[in-house]
């Protein structure tokens, strides 16, 4: 496999000098310490970025086993760590050293704790005889990460190492998943200390609800007996529970429709007849009918944000609400809920499969959404030469059968990849969804390649948000890895512009990119292939040859640039007052 080294028992050197056994602990130094944490772990790759206060810890790394995956910036370093995380399950790990290293962690941090992505995150510190003097490169990483971490840790001394790591990543792959710090001084990482990994993590104040409590579930169930226009509302829970199997049962045996979060789709088969489509605010007619008109809404791991409930005011206003969810700050935070179910949500769903209960006098309600997903479906006008986004991701959907792992920035290129790629089954489908991060697409096509290195990846990416982390194209160039790189190309920063065009009198303030650099010698300049398509029917050719050549490549589709994502609930609105329904 490209990039990929020599196993690890074939790698393996011993800990440091000072590795002997004293009544079943080994005596080794902090650096060493923490390599053989996340041996225990199971850690098979860390990215991250070298410097001063992680010199000891990146010594202690050198032909350890584990890969490491030099990205081009830290950023870079935490975004591919969540891709990895995100279609594998397993905790991401990155390693940074002090300073500006750490605040370069920052983005990544948000973007993991929004959208639930279990990293543990490695930083250098100063050494803690310097500790407060403004030594060089010293920042308080623990004060600037406690509102972005699920938790952080500064250690004192070596001996709490093996502690710590047990509690980080239990913490962060455990209950509502996140991220975790961990801060390392640098002279800690030079102490030595016994080190034993047996015991479990004894945390008494962090106890998530796995289970379920019965009379919840049995509540649940009676209201949908009762119900005649129910809904499931199908989140990212679906995805981090592994749930998605017990979803499809559910729907199928009670006849539900389904409707996706942006972050939860692949967790229903798309190509399924109960399968609404994603709601929100670009989400299809019939998925935000069914929302708006339900009078019986089970949500199973989604948090109600913003984009898809639109005003408050209008959302699901005549339903009884039950919210299945692992967090249980999250249920009533935003939509009123009647009945609240704490706990896992495939827990909820083994559950509410063994209740057996009649089901819902609800087959009006079925043939009227599904008339409607058939009367409203998501389009778009293939008119002139020019290349239509919306057909460039049906393309690329329809040219690798669906099967392929898919990244996405954060934008319009988007929004189209969630309405007209159809995706079938779980973990295909990584992308940035509260925070909106741009930059975040290539780095993290990279962490999902070393996450599933035997799928096709492909990273579909705007002209805008590729620049910002253009960089790690080196990465990509030097290990040979093969992501397969689409740039949509509209000039502009398309989804900024389209507000501006809706709601701002078509005064393009500083999102028209009118000076752009040649993105196909830019790839070639880090010696990956590329080729550039600017019309519709030379498309289906390049994009064939382009997914079918081996290693990595990039494809540059100059597409029409005033095209816009409909439909939409604009803002301030509520979802059943959607514009652009159709043509």
């Amino acid at each position: 496999m490209p990039g990929m080294s020599k196993p690890a028992d074939e790698m393996r050197r011993p800990l440091g000098e000072a590795n002997h056994k004293t009544d079943g602990a080994m005596l080794l130094k902090g650096a060493d310490m923490v390599v053989e944490a996340l041996r225990r772990e199971r850690v098979d790759v860390i990215f991250g970025y070298p410097g001063g206060a992680v010199l000891p810890l990146y010594d202690a790394l050198y032909e350890c086993g584990i890969r490491h995956v030099l990205t081009r910036h830290e950023q870079g370093a935490i975004h591919a760590a969540e891709g990895y995380a995100r279609v594998t399950g397993r905790p991401g790990v990155v390693i940074a050293t002090s300073g500006p290293g750490a605040t370069n962690l920052v983005t990544g941090l948000a973007d993991a704790m929004m959208d639930s992505i279990p990293i543990v995150a490695i930083t250098g510190q100063v050494a803690k005889t310097v500790i407060g003097t403004d030594a060089f490169q010293e920042t308080s990483i623990i004060g600037i990460s406690t509102p972005i971490t699920k938790h952080n840790y500064q250690i004192r001394h070596a001996s709490e190492i093996p502690r710590v790591f047990k509690e980080a990543f239990h913490i962060a792959n455990s209950g509502r998943k996140g991220p975790v710090l961990i801060d390392i001084p640098k002279d800690v990482a030079g102490e030595t200390a016994l080190f034993t990994y047996d015991e479990p993590p004894q945390l008494p104040g962090y106890q998530p609800t796995v289970v379920p409590h019965q009379l919840q579930i049995r509540k649940l169930m009676a209201g949908l007996a009762r119900a005649k226009k129910p809904v499931i509302l199908a989140g990212a829970g679906i995805l981090h529970a592994g749930a998605s199997a017990e979803l499809l049962a559910f729907a199928e045996r009670y006849r539900l429709p389904v409707v996706h979060t942006l972050l939860g789709l692949g967790g229903f088969p798309a190509s399924h007849p109960l399968f609404l489509g994603m709601g929100g605010m670009h989400g299809s007619a019939a998925a935000n009918k069914a929302l708006h008109e339900t009078d019986f809404l089970i949500n199973l791991g989604a948090r109600f944000d913003d984009r898809l409930t639109g005003k408050l005011d209008f959302f699901a206003p005549h339903a009884t609400v039950a919210h299945v969810d692992i967090d249980p700050a999250e249920i009533g935070k935003n939509v009123v809920t009647q009945i609240p179910v704490v706990g896992d949500v495939r827990e909820a769903l083994l559950m509410m499969l063994a209740a057996e209960v009649e089901s819902p006098d609800a087959g009006a309600w079925v043939s009227e959404l599904l008339a409607t997903k058939e009367q409203f479906p998501y389009w778009y006008i293939q008119d002139g030469a020019a290349i239509k986004p919306q057909r460039l991701i049906a393309e690329i959907a329809r040219l690798t059968a669906g099967n392929a792992v898919v990244i996405t920035d954060v934008g319009q290129h988007q929004m189209w990849t969630a309405q007209f790629f159809p995706f079938e089954v779980p973990d295909r489908w990584v992308t940035s969804g509260g925070l909106g991060t741009m930059g975040f697409g290539l780095p993290a096509a990279i962490g999902a390649y070393f996450g599933k290195p035997d799928q096709q990846v492909v990273a579909i990416l705007g002209d805008a948000g590729f620049q910002m982390t253009q960089q790690e194209l080196a990465v990509i160039g030097e290990m040979e890895l093969p992501v397969k790189i689409v740039i949509v190309n509209n000039g502009a920063l398309g989804m900024v512009r389209q507000w501006q065009e809706l709601f701002h009198g078509e005064r393009y303030s500083a999102s028209l990119l009118e000076w752009q650099p040649d993105f196909v010698m830019l790839a070639q300049a880090y010696r990956i292939p590329a080729v550039r398509v600017q019309e519709d029917d030379g498309l289906t050719e390049a994009l064939t040859a382009f997914l079918a050549s081996p290693g990595p490549g990039l494809l540059e589709c100059i597409v029409e640039p005033r095209e816009n994502v409909f439909p939409m609930v604009a803002p301030g609105t509520g979802i059943h007052q959607m514009v652009g329904v159709k043509p």
